[in-house]
């Protein structure tokens, strides 16, 4: 449905079709700057800021520069105002002008631009939220990245889901996204493993679960490893048969990491997470890591080490760093060098992220500066989006983690909870499902409920309560928002937006704040586009679903006696569950229907 709001003219960046607020805000920018005529539009709308506790836009003269007093100038804002379409108030409070939006435009402009952008976008698909401000470029995002053989532990985790959210927030931002999974799948710990296969490994667990059948060899021959300094050379003189080519030394190998990567798409699959590409560092072609060495020799930036190759970062305050082993085989660095050429060869980005922990911060910024000395015009494209510590992680009895038991252990304790409640229980169609999806939202929310540099201690209590700020709480709020239609059938289907009445929600300060944050959606996503932070996407979440709870009493479907004022209503919840849904799948979790 098209706006009934008079045309304003256009400021660049802005886009009214995708964020209803850009016109409001627009609006205010226009009062400004004809009342204050040394201020053009665009600079004038750069100040409208979202207000604080209940006030809709603020605006802080000082920061125009403008000649005179901010007193002055407020009274030169103010003269002779009258409410419009867009703007009912306008207060001065000492430096600060504080504008108040037109309610019943607010409320009618914001639902219909999410019906509209729910049902009949463009793409036929729900696209509320999202912009095009990413079209025409290409990103690389690398995350997850977990070793072959060792287990997928938490830091894992933490890329996995801050990845994921990254891939999602960068399509919503109209960007062509390749998404990347790393495998440490080469090196000594190969070695290892080989060697010891016909003692410790079994063909039968290997393909039941190769992640875990792996790591268990692994566990055992670093045990004799301990013991027999023996076990170390044989390992690293396999290792250096597979660097030469060596088929019969690689073709166990290349069972093990097909048999790995399986198991590895069906994990992240529970976890509602895909790859558009596998690769490794054994996909790392040799060229490119001799290359590397040739080109910071020349550049006089490598050193010898007792056969060791090292490079000299000390100028740019990075140490200096390992390229090549006494023995010639790799290192990671050369091998990420390397790959990030092949890369730029493939895709020919316009940005790069590596979702990798703020411990290997030295090594990211050693391999940017690597690039950067050896003059690739595109080193500059590179980003590393860094993350803390997750504390404690374990499962309830204590033991090591692997994500599948973490993951069972989250389903297992959500299934407990639910049986509690009978008849809810029975009601459910697939009570295993819904408390893995349950579950695995808690670990998600958890994870990124704070910003990503922050440590957090992982605690299984917090994580699976309903109560507070918790996944299983936000599942709850979509499962009552959508139960708001199975509820009301009698008001179903709802007339076409041009025939609901919302005039009566603007009598309601509940569905003014439910309306205010519903319009500021696309916002968030802009920002977390900046800061590549999920926690504001979380916050967001969290404070539409208590705006909704603190709704529920006054607010009533059920039972009004007045027609329109029941459809305006359950209108707005099906909107708020609409953009709810959006910012769920937005961190990468699947909104449940039931539960």
């Amino acid at each position: 449905m098209v706006s009934t709001l008079s045309s304003l003219p256009h400021v660049p960046g802005t886009d009214p079709s995708s964020c209803i607020l850009d016109t409001f805000r627009t609006a205010i920018a226009k009062r400004i700057s004809e009342r204050l005529p040394s201020l053009t539009i665009d600079q004038a709308y750069s100040g409208v800021d979202y207000g604080k506790k209940g006030v809709d836009f603020t605006v802080a003269l000082p920061r125009f520069r403008l000649p005179g007093k901010p007193d002055e100038l407020a009274k030169q804002v103010l003269a002779d105002f009258q409410p419009d379409d867009f703007i009912s108030s306008i207060t001065h409070d000492k430096q600060f002008l504080h504008f108040q939006l037109n309610t019943a435009s607010l409320i009618r402009e914001v639902l219909n631009q999410i019906h509209a952008l729910t049902y009949n976008s463009p793409s036929g698909k729900p696209s509320y939220g999202t912009n095009t401000s990413g079209a025409g470029k290409k990103i690389v995002i690398e995350f997850s990245s977990p070793n072959i053989a060792k287990s997928f532990h938490v830091g894992h985790l933490r890329s996995t889901i801050i990845g994921a959210f990254l891939v999602n927030l960068y399509k919503a931002c109209g960007w062509d996204v390749t998404s990347v999974n790393y495998l440490g799948d080469w090196g000594t710990q190969f070695g290892m493993i080989a060697s010891a296969f016909e003692k410790y490994g079994s063909q039968e667990e290997l393909s039941k679960n190769a992640i875990k059948h792996l790591y268990d060899v692994y566990v055992k021959v670093t045990k004799d490893a301990e013991a027999d300094p023996n076990v170390k050379i044989e390992a690293a003189k396999w290792f250096k048969r597979m660097e030469d080519g060596d088929e019969s030394a690689l073709a166990n190998w290349r069972e093990w990491r097909e048999l790995s990567i399986n198991k590895y798409i069906e994990e992240y699959e529970r976890l509602n997470i895909s790859f558009d590409r596998y690769t490794g560092e054994s996909e790392v072609g040799k060229e490119w890591m001799d290359k590397a060495v040739e080109r910071l020799d020349q550049l006089g930036l490598i050193s010898d080490a007792k056969g060791a190759k090292l490079v000299d970062l000390e100028k740019w305050k990075l140490g200096k760093a390992v390229l090549r082993k006494a023995d010639g085989t790799s290192i990671y660095l050369t091998r990420d060098i390397a790959g990030a050429i092949e890369r730029w060869e493939k895709y020919q980005f316009d940005k790069m992220i590596y979702v990798v922990a703020s411990q290997q911060d030295l090594h990211l910024a050693q391999f940017f500066q690597i690039l950067k000395l050896m003059e690739f015009p595109w080193a500059n494209r590179l980003e590393h989006v860094n993350y803390g510590m997750v504390l404690g992680m374990s499962t309830r009895k204590g033991t090591a983690v692997f994500l599948d038991q973490i993951i069972k252990e989250a389903t297992l304790v959500m299934h407990e909870q639910m049986k509690r409640n009978e008849e809810k229980y029975n009601s459910i169609v697939d009570p295993e499902y819904v408390s893995q999806e349950v579950g695995i939202t808690g670990i998600k929310i958890q994870d990124m409920a704070a910003k990503r540099i922050n440590n957090y201690t992982f605690n299984w209590d917090r994580m699976l309560s309903f109560e507070g700020d918790t996944g299983p709480y936000l599942q709850y709020a979509h499962v009552r928002l959508t139960s708001m239609e199975r509820k009301n059938p009698e008001l179903l289907p709802l007339p076409p937006p041009a025939q609901i009445d919302t005039s009566s929600l603007s009598e309601s300060g509940h569905a003014r704040d439910i309306t205010l944050l519903l319009g500021s959606y696309p916002d968030i996503v802009k920002t977390a586009l900046k800061t590549h932070e999920p926690s504001g996407v979380v916050t967001f979440a969290f404070r539409l679903a208590h705006a909704i709870s603190s709704a529920w009493e006054t607010l009533v479907v059920k039972g009004e006696q007045d027609l329109e004022k029941a459809r305006a209503r359950l209108w707005l919840y099906i909107c708020a569950r609409d953009v709810l849904g959006a910012a769920m799948q937005l961190l990468s979790i699947r909104p449940l229907e039931r539960m």
